[in-house]
């Protein structure tokens, strides 16, 4: 069948959604169709059988949805209407939700259902609540209401015929009034909450240092104590500031701009403060910190028996050099430890989409911060590549991209959760790419297939992935289970009998390997294109890389060029 869809921006569902119905066996296009003039001429050129709309703020025409069938996907359940339904559920903590697959009608979420899943919503952030349990619930609605309208049989149901969940209602979009923090007055599980409904979009404005900014995300503190409101430590790049009964940490600020004034990128906390920031008690974690450490950090190391696990949770799946240099140091102290496996992920959400383009846009020398940025990945991903006393494993929990995917293909084997997306490839940012991706990606996949991912630039769904030998493993799971999960498999992997013999075949690859095509070389080559392209001016990499950090406007069409260059075929 031949499916449309229509984004706002082409963002992780939207991604899944185009991966899976490939995997399904339908052509695929997407569009970012900002306007509703868009979505006109989006459907004209394409002529498709079916539109699916997974993430999408305007409203659908009437000239499209009355000459076509148009699914609209809604992150809440029967009866929830609205466009901020996920904020509101999990600012007010409710556990159960789910999502809707509905037919475009005039007024927004009120059409015919075709498919309805539920899920649960962990105490999280809505971007991973979004990328995960919900995602999965939209994938389940999504293929249930594809094959309905493909029997050409199926009659959707009126709404006011299904039982509405409770507390599903009509919800007004949640403005910055619903989201303020009074911190003298709010306990610190309300204030996590709030934080967490806004984490990645659009954050909490909020008066801090005499300046506004956006909070981005939030972490409970247990020790720490002080005047509600004020800042009392920093640790890994994040500021501890004191609720009414505790503390929290923000690991993310963005600066409020003016009307006209470019849009700020969004930043560490304490880099974002910069030298407004008071002095204050650094309060640095240890370089292997416990899975049971009740301090907050964002690296976290666990032992069961031969099994070391080596998680890592960066915002957004963007890594600086302060980011890799902190997980290197953590790596090599891992590999100390008397493991025969060492997992490195194994937590939900994003493994890492590389680079952090936002304190690259954010530096004094842009080209000089990217330069620093892509060495200090190329040191982590050469550190795996080279381990040679024990079976390294990459446990990608949610999504990755560009670097992201390099660094986890440095590992001897590729496990992923059946949700994730990978992004193999740097086109859409106008680089040729580092992390020894002229190695890694045809060493897994051959250069044919390397060559056209990197070429096609589209998303790869889980499947897909370990058809092409882009993963080893995929591990069927709900989010919250894949850390358990990962360990369980890794333990089968170290107790097996084979383990010690591909030990030593890994050990006589890396001297192979090394008098054929030293990785020295490889990192030599790569770099040279890319510094090239940092210290160009006129590269497009600067311009794509300030329109997405700055999320300006037709940076999500850039992003989508490669979905949209699968274009229906006209027979």
């Amino acid at each position: 069948m031949r499916i449309l869809l229509i984004a706002s921006a082409f963002n992780s569902l939207t991604q899944r959604v185009h991966a899976e119905l490939r995997e399904h066996g339908h052509t695929v296009a997407a569009e970012v169709t900002p306007r509703p003039a868009d979505v006109v001429d989006a459907v004209d050129r394409h002529a498709p059988d079916l539109v699916i709309a997974p993430m999408l703020r305007t409203v659908v025409p009437p000239e499209v949805w009355t000459r076509l069938t148009c699914l609209i996907v809604h992150p809440g359940p029967v009866g929830d209407r609205g466009p901020s339904s996920l904020d509101w559920a999990i600012q007010q903590g409710i556990a159960q939700w789910g999502v809707t697959v509905l037919e475009a009608r005039e007024e927004m979420d009120a059409g015919p259902v075709w498919a309805t899943a539920a899920c649960r919503l962990p105490r999280t952030g809505k971007s991973d609540a979004y990328r995960n349990e919900v995602s999965d619930a939209a994938l389940e609605a999504v293929l249930s209401a594809v094959a309905r309208f493909a029997s050409g049989t199926h009659v959707p149901d009126d709404q006011s015929t299904l039982a509405a969940v409770p507390g599903a209602r009509t919800r007004p979009v949640m403005r910055q009034a619903a989201r303020r923090i009074d911190w003298a007055a709010d306990a610190t599980g309300k204030v996590l909450r709030t934080l967490r409904a806004a984490d990645s979009q659009p954050g909490v404005l909020d008066r801090l240092l005499g300046r506004e900014w956006y909070l981005h995300g939030g972490h409970p503190e247990h020790r720490l104590r002080g005047r509600p409101g004020d800042l009392l430590a920093t640790r890994a790049g994040a500021v501890c500031r004191a609720t009414a009964d505790g503390a929290v940490w923000l690991p993310e600020l963005r600066e409020r701009t003016g009307p006209g004034a470019p849009r700020a990128c969004k930043l560490p906390a304490v880099t974002a403060l910069g030298a407004d920031l008071p002095p204050l008690p650094d309060l640095p974690p240890p370089v292997l910190p416990g899975a049971d450490d009740p301090d907050w950090c964002d690296i976290r190391y666990r032992e069961r028996g031969p099994v070391g696990v080596l998680s890592f949770r960066f915002p957004g799946g963007a890594m600086s050099p302060g980011h890799c240099r902190r997980l290197l140091a953590a790596y090599r102290a891992a590999c100390e430890r008397p493991t025969s496996v060492l997992v490195l992920g194994g937590d939900r959400d994003f493994f890492s989409n590389g680079i952090h383009l936002g304190v690259i846009e954010a530096a004094a020398d842009p080209a000089a911060e990217s330069w620093a940025a892509i060495n200090a990945m190329d040191d982590l991903v050469e550190a795996v590549l080279t381990t040679a006393d024990r079976l390294v494993v990459a446990a990608i929990g949610g999504n990755a991209a560009a670097g992201g995917v390099m660094l986890a293909l440095a590992a001897d084997e590729v496990w992923c959760r059946s949700g994730s997306v990978l992004n193999p490839h740097y086109r859409h940012m106008g680089l040729y790419g580092s992390e020894f991706w002229t190695y890694s990606l045809p060493r897994r996949v051959g250069d044919a297939t390397a060559d056209r991912l990197v070429r096609e630039a589209l998303p790869v769904g889980a499947v897909r992935a370990r058809e092409i030998g882009l993963v080893d493993r995929v591990v069927s799971c709900p989010p919250g289970r894949f850390p358990a999960d990962v360990t369980r498999l890794a333990e089968g992997l170290a107790g097996s009998g084979a383990a010690q013999e591909r030990l030593a075949a890994k050990k006589a690859e890396i001297e192979r390997r090394e008098s054929v095509t030293p990785l020295a070389a490889v990192r030599g080559r790569e770099l040279d294109r890319m510094r090239r392209i940092f210290y160009d001016p006129h590269a497009p990499y600067h311009a794509l890389r300030r329109a997405f950090a700055r999320k300006e406007p037709g940076a999500g069409a850039t992003a989508a060029a490669g979905a949209a260059s699968t274009a229906l075929p006209d027979s």
